[in-house]
Protein backbone atom coordinates (compact mmCIF):
# COMPACT_ATOMS: atom_id res chain seq x y z
CA UNK A 1 0.00 0.00 0.00
CA UNK A 2 1.35 3.20 -0.79
CA UNK A 3 0.31 6.57 0.56
CA UNK A 4 0.74 10.40 -0.50
CA UNK A 5 0.53 13.82 1.28
CA UNK A 6 -1.73 16.36 1.26
CA UNK A 7 -2.50 19.62 2.36
CA UNK A 8 -6.18 21.70 2.79
CA UNK A 9 -6.44 25.02 2.71
CA UNK A 10 -9.61 27.40 2.73
CA UNK A 11 -8.88 29.78 -0.16
CA UNK A 12 -10.35 33.39 -1.09
CA UNK A 13 -10.67 34.04 3.11
CA UNK A 14 -8.22 34.71 5.98
CA UNK A 15 -10.61 32.81 8.26
CA UNK A 16 -10.42 29.09 8.64
CA UNK A 17 -13.96 27.18 7.76
CA UNK A 18 -14.90 29.98 5.22
CA UNK A 19 -14.28 30.36 1.56
CA UNK A 20 -13.39 27.45 -0.66
CA UNK A 21 -11.47 24.46 0.40
CA UNK A 22 -9.27 22.71 -1.45
CA UNK A 23 -6.88 19.77 -1.14
CA UNK A 24 -2.97 19.88 -2.80
CA UNK A 25 -1.04 16.80 -3.09
CA UNK A 26 2.26 18.82 -3.12
CA UNK A 27 4.18 15.50 -5.08
CA UNK A 28 1.77 13.41 -6.82
CA UNK A 29 4.32 10.96 -8.47
CA UNK A 30 3.20 7.66 -8.83
CA UNK A 31 -0.34 8.74 -9.00
CA UNK A 32 -2.34 7.61 -12.36
CA UNK A 33 -5.40 9.32 -14.07
CA UNK A 34 -7.80 7.48 -11.69
CA UNK A 35 -6.20 7.37 -8.70
CA UNK A 36 -5.98 11.48 -9.05
CA UNK A 37 -9.58 10.94 -10.69
CA UNK A 38 -10.79 9.08 -7.21
CA UNK A 39 -9.23 10.98 -4.86
CA UNK A 40 -10.58 14.24 -5.99
CA UNK A 41 -14.06 12.46 -5.83
CA UNK A 42 -13.27 11.29 -2.02
CA UNK A 43 -12.35 14.67 -1.09
CA UNK A 44 -15.77 15.86 -2.98
CA UNK A 45 -14.25 19.47 -3.24
CA UNK A 46 -14.78 21.41 -5.92
CA UNK A 47 -11.70 20.96 -7.11
CA UNK A 48 -8.18 19.07 -5.83
CA UNK A 49 -4.95 19.43 -6.98
CA UNK A 50 -1.72 17.46 -8.03
CA UNK A 51 1.52 18.47 -8.24
CA UNK A 52 3.79 17.20 -10.75
CA UNK A 53 7.29 17.39 -12.24
CA UNK A 54 7.38 20.55 -14.87
CA UNK A 55 8.34 19.40 -18.52
CA UNK A 56 10.59 22.29 -19.13
CA UNK A 57 12.84 22.73 -15.72
CA UNK A 58 12.49 26.38 -16.20
CA UNK A 59 8.89 26.22 -14.92
CA UNK A 60 7.89 25.39 -11.48
CA UNK A 61 6.12 22.61 -11.56
CA UNK A 62 2.86 21.12 -13.61
CA UNK A 63 -0.09 21.22 -11.69
CA UNK A 64 -3.68 19.28 -12.65
CA UNK A 65 -6.82 19.59 -11.31
CA UNK A 66 -9.69 17.55 -11.19
CA UNK A 67 -13.13 18.06 -9.99
CA UNK A 68 -15.16 15.23 -8.38
CA UNK A 69 -15.98 13.98 -12.04
CA UNK A 70 -13.77 15.05 -14.35
CA UNK A 71 -10.09 17.11 -14.75
CA UNK A 72 -10.45 20.46 -16.32
CA UNK A 73 -8.32 22.53 -17.81
CA UNK A 74 -7.73 25.89 -15.50
CA UNK A 75 -9.43 26.97 -12.14
CA UNK A 76 -9.09 30.05 -9.94
CA UNK A 77 -8.94 28.90 -6.48
CA UNK A 78 -7.08 26.07 -7.39
CA UNK A 79 -4.62 27.81 -8.23
CA UNK A 80 -4.19 30.33 -5.28
CA UNK A 81 -4.63 27.81 -3.30
CA UNK A 82 -1.93 25.62 -4.67
CA UNK A 83 0.71 28.60 -4.86
CA UNK A 84 -0.10 29.46 -1.11
CA UNK A 85 0.90 25.48 -0.41
CA UNK A 86 3.84 25.24 -2.43
CA UNK A 87 4.99 28.69 -1.38
CA UNK A 88 4.73 28.09 2.23
CA UNK A 89 6.82 25.00 2.17
CA UNK A 90 10.01 26.84 0.73
CA UNK A 91 10.92 24.21 -2.00
CA UNK A 92 9.54 21.32 -4.92
CA UNK A 93 11.33 18.96 -6.43
CA UNK A 94 14.27 19.97 -4.44
CA UNK A 95 14.45 23.48 -5.98
CA UNK A 96 13.63 26.48 -3.86
CA UNK A 97 10.34 28.63 -4.67
CA UNK A 98 10.76 32.14 -4.58
CA UNK A 99 7.94 35.16 -5.39
CA UNK A 100 6.65 34.37 -8.96
CA UNK A 101 5.66 30.63 -9.93
CA UNK A 102 4.86 29.37 -13.25
CA UNK A 103 2.50 26.36 -13.66
CA UNK A 104 2.18 24.11 -16.60
CA UNK A 105 -1.50 23.23 -16.99
CA UNK A 106 -3.92 22.13 -19.91
CA UNK A 107 -4.84 25.59 -20.57
CA UNK A 108 -1.40 26.70 -21.14
CA UNK A 109 1.37 28.40 -18.83
CA UNK A 110 -0.32 30.26 -15.28
CA UNK A 111 1.76 32.75 -13.80
CA UNK A 112 1.77 33.10 -10.03
CA UNK A 113 2.59 35.72 -7.45
CA UNK A 114 3.10 35.26 -3.78
CA UNK A 115 2.97 38.55 -1.78
CA UNK A 116 4.97 37.16 1.34
CA UNK A 117 5.66 38.99 4.99
CA UNK A 118 8.69 37.04 5.96
CA UNK A 119 8.44 33.64 5.40
CA UNK A 120 4.64 33.71 5.55
CA UNK A 121 2.68 33.46 2.04
CA UNK A 122 0.05 36.27 3.03
CA UNK A 123 -1.87 36.36 -1.00
CA UNK A 124 -1.09 35.07 -4.11
CA UNK A 125 -2.38 36.12 -7.82
CA UNK A 126 -2.77 34.48 -10.66
CA UNK A 127 -2.95 35.61 -14.41
CA UNK A 128 -5.75 33.66 -16.61
CA UNK A 129 -3.96 31.63 -19.05
CA UNK A 130 -5.90 32.70 -22.02
CA UNK A 131 -7.69 35.49 -23.70
CA UNK A 132 -11.51 36.39 -23.21
CA UNK A 133 -13.85 33.89 -25.22
CA UNK A 134 -17.34 35.11 -25.69
CA UNK A 135 -19.85 32.51 -26.58
CA UNK A 136 -23.45 31.74 -27.63
CA UNK A 137 -25.96 34.01 -25.41
CA UNK A 138 -28.40 31.42 -23.42
CA UNK A 139 -32.24 32.35 -22.99
CA UNK A 140 -33.32 34.07 -20.02
CA UNK A 141 -36.07 31.76 -19.16
CA UNK A 142 -33.23 28.48 -19.51
CA UNK A 143 -31.41 30.14 -16.46
CA UNK A 144 -34.69 30.94 -14.82
CA UNK A 145 -35.48 27.54 -14.96
CA UNK A 146 -32.43 26.25 -13.77
CA UNK A 147 -32.30 27.84 -10.53
CA UNK A 148 -35.84 28.22 -10.31
CA UNK A 149 -36.01 31.82 -10.71
CA UNK A 150 -38.51 34.23 -12.69
CA UNK A 151 -37.20 34.66 -15.92
CA UNK A 152 -38.07 39.16 -14.66
CA UNK A 153 -35.49 38.30 -12.14
CA UNK A 154 -32.23 38.27 -14.82
CA UNK A 155 -31.07 41.68 -15.76
CA UNK A 156 -30.52 42.54 -19.52
CA UNK A 157 -29.58 46.03 -19.25
CA UNK A 158 -25.87 45.35 -20.03
CA UNK A 159 -26.03 42.07 -21.77
CA UNK A 160 -28.17 38.90 -22.09
CA UNK A 161 -26.90 35.89 -20.38
CA UNK A 162 -24.01 34.68 -21.98
CA UNK A 163 -21.08 32.13 -22.52
CA UNK A 164 -17.72 33.59 -21.68
CA UNK A 165 -14.44 31.82 -20.81
CA UNK A 166 -10.59 33.09 -20.06
CA UNK A 167 -9.48 29.14 -19.32
CA UNK A 168 -12.61 27.43 -18.42
CA UNK A 169 -16.41 28.12 -19.38
CA UNK A 170 -19.56 29.61 -17.55
CA UNK A 171 -22.75 31.00 -18.44
CA UNK A 172 -23.26 34.58 -16.60
CA UNK A 173 -26.61 36.38 -16.05
CA UNK A 174 -27.25 39.52 -14.31
CA UNK A 175 -29.75 39.35 -12.02
CA UNK A 176 -32.29 41.96 -10.50
CA UNK A 177 -30.96 42.47 -6.83
CA UNK A 178 -30.22 40.80 -4.05
CA UNK A 179 -33.40 38.95 -3.44
CA UNK A 180 -33.32 37.04 -6.97
CA UNK A 181 -29.41 36.07 -5.83
CA UNK A 182 -30.93 34.97 -2.36
CA UNK A 183 -33.74 32.85 -3.78
CA UNK A 184 -31.49 31.10 -6.64
CA UNK A 185 -31.51 26.82 -5.86
CA UNK A 186 -30.20 24.32 -8.77
CA UNK A 187 -32.50 22.12 -10.45
CA UNK A 188 -30.37 19.44 -11.94
CA UNK A 189 -33.08 17.72 -14.65
CA UNK A 190 -33.20 21.79 -15.80
CA UNK A 191 -29.18 21.87 -15.86
CA UNK A 192 -29.18 17.98 -18.00
CA UNK A 193 -31.38 19.87 -20.47
CA UNK A 194 -29.49 22.94 -20.85
CA UNK A 195 -26.00 21.69 -20.90
CA UNK A 196 -24.02 22.65 -24.52
CA UNK A 197 -21.15 22.63 -25.81
CA UNK A 198 -18.62 25.16 -23.86
CA UNK A 199 -15.90 27.41 -26.27
CA UNK A 200 -13.52 24.44 -24.91
CA UNK A 201 -15.92 21.98 -26.52
CA UNK A 202 -16.78 20.44 -23.35
CA UNK A 203 -20.37 19.70 -23.03
CA UNK A 204 -21.61 21.43 -19.42
CA UNK A 205 -23.38 23.89 -18.26
CA UNK A 206 -21.60 26.08 -15.01
CA UNK A 207 -23.82 28.92 -14.58
CA UNK A 208 -22.63 32.01 -12.65
CA UNK A 209 -25.42 34.58 -11.71
CA UNK A 210 -24.22 38.36 -10.00
CA UNK A 211 -25.69 41.19 -8.57
CA UNK A 212 -24.21 44.96 -9.01
CA UNK A 213 -25.51 48.24 -7.68
CA UNK A 214 -24.94 51.44 -10.17
CA UNK A 215 -23.46 53.12 -7.06
CA UNK A 216 -20.59 50.34 -6.60
CA UNK A 217 -20.62 48.73 -9.78
CA UNK A 218 -17.37 47.15 -9.41
CA UNK A 219 -18.34 45.72 -5.99
CA UNK A 220 -20.39 42.62 -6.77
CA UNK A 221 -21.86 39.69 -4.87
CA UNK A 222 -22.43 36.72 -7.04
CA UNK A 223 -22.91 32.67 -6.51
CA UNK A 224 -22.23 29.86 -8.84
CA UNK A 225 -24.21 26.64 -9.25
CA UNK A 226 -22.65 23.24 -11.71
CA UNK A 227 -24.44 20.56 -10.39
CA UNK A 228 -23.67 18.42 -13.60
CA UNK A 229 -19.86 18.16 -12.19
CA UNK A 230 -21.22 17.08 -8.59
CA UNK A 231 -20.88 20.64 -7.04
CA UNK A 232 -24.33 22.12 -6.45
CA UNK A 233 -22.85 25.11 -4.91
CA UNK A 234 -19.22 27.03 -4.71
CA UNK A 235 -18.40 29.04 -2.53
CA UNK A 236 -15.80 30.85 -4.64
CA UNK A 237 -14.95 30.66 -8.12
CA UNK A 238 -11.35 32.03 -9.43
CA UNK A 239 -11.89 30.98 -13.03
CA UNK A 240 -15.48 32.53 -13.54
CA UNK A 241 -14.53 35.80 -11.22
CA UNK A 242 -11.63 36.35 -14.09
CA UNK A 243 -13.85 35.78 -17.01
CA UNK A 244 -16.83 37.66 -15.76
CA UNK A 245 -14.44 40.55 -14.84
CA UNK A 246 -12.81 40.69 -18.41
CA UNK A 247 -16.12 40.72 -20.15
CA UNK A 248 -17.87 43.52 -17.79
CA UNK A 249 -14.74 45.58 -18.59
CA UNK A 250 -14.83 44.48 -22.52
CA UNK A 251 -18.43 46.01 -22.67
CA UNK A 252 -17.20 49.25 -21.11
CA UNK A 253 -17.26 52.26 -23.75
CA UNK A 254 -13.42 53.30 -22.75
CA UNK A 255 -10.96 51.76 -24.97
CA UNK A 256 -8.46 51.86 -22.86
CA UNK A 257 -8.83 51.21 -18.94
CA UNK A 258 -7.55 49.01 -16.04
CA UNK A 259 -10.60 48.04 -13.54
CA UNK A 260 -10.08 46.74 -10.28
CA UNK A 261 -13.56 44.09 -8.77
CA UNK A 262 -14.05 43.14 -5.50
CA UNK A 263 -16.26 39.98 -6.04
CA UNK A 264 -18.27 38.38 -2.56
CA UNK A 265 -19.64 34.79 -2.96
CA UNK A 266 -20.79 31.64 -0.95
CA UNK A 267 -22.60 34.27 1.66
CA UNK A 268 -25.12 32.00 1.11
CA UNK A 269 -23.82 28.82 2.11
CA UNK A 270 -21.82 30.06 5.40
CA UNK A 271 -18.52 30.01 3.78
CA UNK A 272 -17.95 33.82 2.58
CA UNK A 273 -15.06 34.24 -0.05
CA UNK A 274 -13.74 37.58 -1.17
CA UNK A 275 -11.81 37.36 -4.80
CA UNK A 276 -9.88 39.63 -6.51
CA UNK A 277 -10.05 40.55 -10.01
CA UNK A 278 -7.90 42.74 -11.94
CA UNK A 279 -8.34 43.22 -15.74
CA UNK A 280 -6.57 45.36 -18.15
CA UNK A 281 -8.27 46.77 -21.75
CA UNK A 282 -5.80 48.18 -24.18
CA UNK A 283 -7.21 49.89 -27.83
CA UNK A 284 -10.43 48.06 -27.16
CA UNK A 285 -9.40 44.54 -26.15
CA UNK A 286 -8.92 42.97 -22.47
CA UNK A 287 -5.15 41.94 -22.65
CA UNK A 288 -4.90 40.50 -19.21
CA UNK A 289 -6.47 39.25 -16.07
CA UNK A 290 -5.37 38.41 -12.57
CA UNK A 291 -7.01 36.88 -9.69
CA UNK A 292 -5.66 37.50 -6.70
CA UNK A 293 -6.98 36.18 -2.74
CA UNK A 294 -5.51 34.78 0.53
CA UNK A 295 -5.63 31.31 2.33
CA UNK A 296 -6.16 29.97 5.19
CA UNK A 297 -4.45 26.59 5.98
CA UNK A 298 -6.44 23.62 7.95
CA UNK A 299 -5.18 20.14 7.28
CA UNK A 300 -2.67 18.01 6.46
CA UNK A 301 -2.12 14.09 6.18
CA UNK A 302 -2.05 11.28 3.86
CA UNK A 303 -4.04 9.25 1.79
CA UNK A 304 -3.53 5.57 1.01
CA UNK A 305 -3.79 4.35 -2.45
Amino acid sequence: MKTVAFTTVDVFTTTRFEGNPLAVMTDARGLSDADMQNIAAEFGYSEVTFVLPPEDPENTARVRIFTPTMEVPFAGHPNVGTAYVLGQQGEIFGRPIGDRLQFEEKAGLVEVDLKRDGDRVLSASIRAPRPLVVGNAIPKETVARCIAIEPGDIRLAKHEPVVASVGLSFVFAELADLDALGRARPNLAYFQDAASPTVEGNHDFSLFVYVRSDDAPWSIRARMFAPLDNVPEDPATGSASAALGAYLVSLEPEANMRVSLTIEQGVEMGRRSIIGIDATKVDGVVTEVTISGSCAPVMRGEITY
